[in-house]
Protein backbone atom coordinates (compact mmCIF):
# COMPACT_ATOMS: atom_id res chain seq x y z
CA UNK A 1 0.00 0.00 0.00
CA UNK A 2 1.07 3.60 -1.10
CA UNK A 3 1.17 5.31 2.37
CA UNK A 4 2.33 8.50 0.69
CA UNK A 5 -0.08 8.48 -1.85
CA UNK A 6 -3.21 8.35 1.16
CA UNK A 7 -1.26 11.16 3.09
CA UNK A 8 -0.99 13.51 -0.11
CA UNK A 9 -4.72 12.40 -0.99
CA UNK A 10 -6.16 13.15 2.77
CA UNK A 11 -4.10 16.26 2.51
CA UNK A 12 -4.86 17.47 -1.10
CA UNK A 13 -8.68 16.52 0.41
CA UNK A 14 -8.43 18.31 3.27
CA UNK A 15 -7.41 21.43 1.74
CA UNK A 16 -10.44 20.66 -1.19
CA UNK A 17 -13.14 20.65 1.45
CA UNK A 18 -15.84 23.03 1.81
CA UNK A 19 -17.64 24.03 4.91
CA UNK A 20 -20.59 22.34 3.79
CA UNK A 21 -18.69 19.19 3.68
CA UNK A 22 -17.25 19.95 7.14
CA UNK A 23 -20.88 20.79 9.13
CA UNK A 24 -22.34 17.61 7.35
CA UNK A 25 -19.15 15.31 8.67
CA UNK A 26 -19.89 17.07 12.40
CA UNK A 27 -23.46 16.42 12.37
CA UNK A 28 -23.04 13.17 10.92
CA UNK A 29 -20.80 12.15 13.71
CA UNK A 30 -22.66 13.63 16.09
CA UNK A 31 -25.73 11.94 14.95
CA UNK A 32 -23.96 8.25 15.49
CA UNK A 33 -22.92 9.24 19.03
CA UNK A 34 -26.24 10.00 19.53
CA UNK A 35 -27.85 7.07 18.26
CA UNK A 36 -24.98 4.98 20.30
CA UNK A 37 -26.25 6.78 23.68
CA UNK A 38 -29.47 5.56 22.65
CA UNK A 39 -30.40 9.43 22.88
CA UNK A 40 -33.30 10.87 20.52
CA UNK A 41 -30.67 13.72 19.22
CA UNK A 42 -30.12 10.99 16.67
CA UNK A 43 -32.77 12.38 14.44
CA UNK A 44 -32.21 16.17 14.07
CA UNK A 45 -28.44 15.84 13.90
CA UNK A 46 -28.83 13.53 11.17
CA UNK A 47 -31.63 15.56 9.30
CA UNK A 48 -28.74 18.54 9.08
CA UNK A 49 -26.17 15.78 7.57
CA UNK A 50 -28.21 14.24 5.35
CA UNK A 51 -30.02 17.20 4.32
CA UNK A 52 -26.34 18.28 3.31
CA UNK A 53 -25.10 15.29 1.70
CA UNK A 54 -27.99 15.48 -0.95
CA UNK A 55 -26.26 18.39 -2.42
CA UNK A 56 -22.86 16.99 -1.72
CA UNK A 57 -23.31 13.53 -3.37
CA UNK A 58 -25.61 15.15 -6.53
CA UNK A 59 -22.45 17.25 -6.84
CA UNK A 60 -20.03 14.12 -7.25
CA UNK A 61 -22.44 12.05 -9.15
CA UNK A 62 -23.52 10.03 -6.78
CA UNK A 63 -27.14 9.22 -7.42
CA UNK A 64 -27.87 6.20 -5.72
CA UNK A 65 -25.97 7.86 -2.04
CA UNK A 66 -27.95 11.12 -2.77
CA UNK A 67 -30.97 9.35 -2.69
CA UNK A 68 -30.32 7.14 0.33
CA UNK A 69 -29.69 10.35 1.89
CA UNK A 70 -33.10 12.20 1.10
CA UNK A 71 -34.61 8.44 2.59
CA UNK A 72 -32.34 9.16 5.68
CA UNK A 73 -34.14 12.49 6.08
CA UNK A 74 -37.37 10.68 5.78
CA UNK A 75 -36.84 7.93 7.77
CA UNK A 76 -35.22 10.56 10.57
CA UNK A 77 -38.73 12.08 10.94
CA UNK A 78 -40.02 8.56 10.97
CA UNK A 79 -37.79 7.15 13.65
CA UNK A 80 -38.36 10.82 15.92
CA UNK A 81 -41.94 9.54 16.02
CA UNK A 82 -41.81 5.93 16.90
CA UNK A 83 -38.96 6.45 19.52
CA UNK A 84 -40.77 9.51 21.28
CA UNK A 85 -44.26 7.18 21.09
CA UNK A 86 -43.46 4.13 23.00
CA UNK A 87 -46.60 1.54 23.73
CA UNK A 88 -49.43 2.26 26.19
CA UNK A 89 -47.71 1.48 29.51
CA UNK A 90 -44.03 1.63 28.62
CA UNK A 91 -41.98 4.19 29.30
CA UNK A 92 -39.44 3.89 26.25
CA UNK A 93 -39.30 1.73 23.23
CA UNK A 94 -37.54 -1.23 23.94
CA UNK A 95 -33.84 -2.19 21.56
CA UNK A 96 -34.97 -5.65 20.60
CA UNK A 97 -33.33 -8.39 18.32
CA UNK A 98 -35.19 -9.30 14.81
CA UNK A 99 -37.10 -12.43 14.20
CA UNK A 100 -36.25 -14.69 12.22
CA UNK A 101 -38.94 -13.66 9.70
CA UNK A 102 -37.04 -10.18 10.12
CA UNK A 103 -34.04 -11.25 9.21
CA UNK A 104 -35.68 -12.58 6.18
CA UNK A 105 -37.23 -9.56 5.35
CA UNK A 106 -34.21 -7.07 5.90
CA UNK A 107 -32.32 -9.73 3.77
CA UNK A 108 -34.98 -9.76 1.18
CA UNK A 109 -34.61 -5.85 1.24
CA UNK A 110 -31.34 -5.38 0.76
CA UNK A 111 -31.09 -7.84 -2.29
CA UNK A 112 -34.21 -5.90 -4.29
CA UNK A 113 -33.20 -2.44 -3.53
CA UNK A 114 -29.93 -3.60 -4.40
CA UNK A 115 -31.26 -4.77 -7.62
CA UNK A 116 -33.44 -1.75 -8.03
CA UNK A 117 -30.58 0.79 -7.97
CA UNK A 118 -28.37 -0.99 -9.89
CA UNK A 119 -30.54 -1.34 -12.69
CA UNK A 120 -31.81 2.28 -12.39
CA UNK A 121 -27.81 3.55 -12.22
CA UNK A 122 -26.61 1.37 -15.23
CA UNK A 123 -29.71 2.69 -17.64
CA UNK A 124 -30.39 5.99 -16.51
CA UNK A 125 -27.81 7.64 -15.29
CA UNK A 126 -23.68 8.05 -15.67
CA UNK A 127 -22.53 7.25 -12.56
CA UNK A 128 -19.28 5.56 -13.09
CA UNK A 129 -19.60 3.38 -9.31
CA UNK A 130 -22.88 2.08 -10.03
CA UNK A 131 -21.64 -1.32 -8.37
CA UNK A 132 -20.44 0.01 -5.02
CA UNK A 133 -23.25 3.03 -5.04
CA UNK A 134 -25.74 0.53 -4.96
CA UNK A 135 -24.20 -1.90 -2.33
CA UNK A 136 -23.66 0.90 -0.01
CA UNK A 137 -27.09 2.60 -0.64
CA UNK A 138 -28.57 -0.70 0.01
CA UNK A 139 -27.57 -1.94 2.79
CA UNK A 140 -28.08 1.69 4.43
CA UNK A 141 -30.86 1.72 3.30
CA UNK A 142 -31.83 -1.27 5.42
CA UNK A 143 -29.58 0.26 8.36
CA UNK A 144 -31.66 3.23 8.03
CA UNK A 145 -34.69 1.14 8.71
CA UNK A 146 -33.92 -1.29 11.37
CA UNK A 147 -32.55 1.75 13.66
CA UNK A 148 -35.75 3.68 13.49
CA UNK A 149 -37.18 -0.08 14.46
CA UNK A 150 -34.25 -0.26 17.08
CA UNK A 151 -33.44 -3.25 16.19
CA UNK A 152 -29.89 -4.51 17.57
CA UNK A 153 -28.95 -5.58 13.65
CA UNK A 154 -29.32 -1.98 12.66
CA UNK A 155 -25.17 -1.70 13.71
CA UNK A 156 -24.36 -5.02 11.57
CA UNK A 157 -25.74 -3.16 8.03
CA UNK A 158 -23.93 -0.45 9.13
CA UNK A 159 -20.88 -1.56 9.73
CA UNK A 160 -20.91 -3.25 6.20
CA UNK A 161 -22.47 0.13 4.96
CA UNK A 162 -19.40 2.23 6.52
CA UNK A 163 -16.68 -0.23 5.56
CA UNK A 164 -17.18 -0.17 1.65
CA UNK A 165 -17.91 3.76 1.87
CA UNK A 166 -14.30 4.41 3.04
CA UNK A 167 -12.76 3.54 -0.12
CA UNK A 168 -15.89 4.77 -2.31
CA UNK A 169 -15.56 8.48 -1.02
CA UNK A 170 -11.64 8.05 -0.99
CA UNK A 171 -12.15 7.66 -4.81
CA UNK A 172 -14.75 10.39 -5.32
CA UNK A 173 -12.43 13.02 -3.66
CA UNK A 174 -14.09 13.36 -0.42
CA UNK A 175 -11.51 12.42 1.50
CA UNK A 176 -12.66 14.18 5.02
CA UNK A 177 -16.53 12.22 4.11
CA UNK A 178 -13.82 8.79 3.70
CA UNK A 179 -12.40 9.79 6.97
CA UNK A 180 -15.55 10.67 8.67
CA UNK A 181 -16.99 6.66 7.35
CA UNK A 182 -13.93 5.67 8.91
CA UNK A 183 -14.58 6.94 12.20
CA UNK A 184 -18.19 5.66 11.56
CA UNK A 185 -16.86 2.35 11.27
CA UNK A 186 -15.45 2.27 14.53
CA UNK A 187 -18.47 3.95 16.21
CA UNK A 188 -20.93 0.81 14.74
CA UNK A 189 -18.40 -1.58 16.63
CA UNK A 190 -19.13 0.40 19.41
CA UNK A 191 -23.00 0.99 18.82
CA UNK A 192 -23.47 -2.76 17.87
CA UNK A 193 -21.31 -3.53 21.50
CA UNK A 194 -23.83 -0.67 23.60
CA UNK A 195 -27.11 -2.09 22.23
CA UNK A 196 -26.16 -5.64 22.61
CA UNK A 197 -25.85 -4.74 26.31
CA UNK A 198 -29.38 -2.53 26.27
CA UNK A 199 -31.07 -5.36 24.48
CA UNK A 200 -30.56 -7.36 27.28
CA UNK A 201 -31.42 -4.80 29.86
CA UNK A 202 -34.54 -4.31 27.94
CA UNK A 203 -35.26 -7.98 28.23
CA UNK A 204 -34.61 -8.74 31.73
CA UNK A 205 -37.82 -7.20 33.77
CA UNK A 206 -39.77 -9.82 31.08
CA UNK A 207 -38.00 -12.69 31.62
Amino acid sequence: MDWQYIVEGIESGIAAMSWLEGIAVVFGLASVYYSMKENILVFPTGIVSTLIYVWICLQVKLYADMGINAYYFSMSIFGWYIWTNPKPGKTAVPITWLSKTGIFQSLALWIFSYLVLYFVLINFTDSDVPYWDSFTTSSAFVGMWLMAKKKVENWIAWIITDLVSVPLYFYKGLVLTSFQFLVFTILAVLGLIAWVKLAKGYAQPNA
